[in-house]
């Protein structure tokens, strides 16, 4: 007989139907034999629709956050953990007993554990190409590890460079590159950013923060010039696994 009492968790994004966490969790739920446990795509157009999934939503325990919410969800929240107002994106919302809602940031961590057994001494200062919600997780991430960074976008400032402004100078300063955009993500699997990937050596690390394909454009261009190379997928599960944790404390 099933638990009559449901614990209730979702991923809350827009286009989501291709999504990670659904079926991680779902089998996560079923292996560990956790009854009255489910996990479903809120797929919403507008985060003005975000409180409405709330209302009708009953036993909701919790919540992962996607592209494009992780920024604007902030303000609907009750509380952010420090970290997470530092990183100032949430990808992880806990429902508290009060009712309260709670904003955390897991991808950093994520980011963090999966990056490090790639690390050597050379590797000194990354590229982060993108600049929304999911490169501020990478970016604190880099800070705590003591990795220097700048981002890329296409409109340039004083502190972030455009594309068109990397050179074969930019990547011998630059030994990490770092893919925080969905440029590339099923079912646009031909995209890449556009960067000079002739400029890749050895002595690079290609991150890719997409997980689906398995290996895009960007690394597979990369690995090409002898980079070594890492998708999403071990970030994704461990940052999963973190929002668990929050969870259940």
């Amino acid at each position: 007989m099933t638990s009559p009492i449901k614990r209730r968790f979702g991923l809350l994004g827009r286009n989501i139907n291709y999504s990670f966490s659904k079926g991680y969790f779902t089998e996560k739920f079923e292996k560990e034999k956790l009854e009255g446990h489910t996990y479903e795509n809120f797929d919403i157009s507008t985060i003005e629709s975000f409180l409405e999934v709330i209302k009708k939503n009953h036993h909701l325990i919790g919540m992962n956050v996607t592209i494009p919410y992780k920024e604007s969800v902030m303000p609907f929240l009750d509380k952010l953990s420090k970290k997470a107002t530092k990183i100032g994106a949430v990808n992880t919302i806990k429902f508290t007993k009060k009712g309260k809602l709670k904003g955390y940031n897991t991808d950093y961590y994520g980011f963090k554990k999966s990056l490090k057994p790639l690390l050597e001494s050379h590797h000194k200062k990354a590229l982060i190409l993108g600049t929304g919600g999911a490169s501020k997780g990478v970016a604190f991430a880099l800070e705590e590890l003591g990795i220097n960074y700048t981002f890329v976008s296409r409109q340039s400032n004083e502190t972030v460079l455009g594309y068109n402004q990397i050179t074969d100078v930019v990547f011998d300063e630059y030994q990490i590159v770092i893919n925080s955009t969905p440029v590339g993500t099923s079912p646009n699997t031909d995209a890449f950013p556009e960067i000079p990937y002739e400029f890749f050596t050895k002595n690079h690390i290609a991150y890719d923060l997409i997980y689906n394909p398995a290996e895009t454009q960007f690394l597979k261009k990369a690995k090409q010039q002898g980079a070594k190379t890492k998708n999403g997928m071990d970030m994704l599960i461990f940052q999963a696994e973190k929002a668990w944790e929050i969870w259940n404390k």
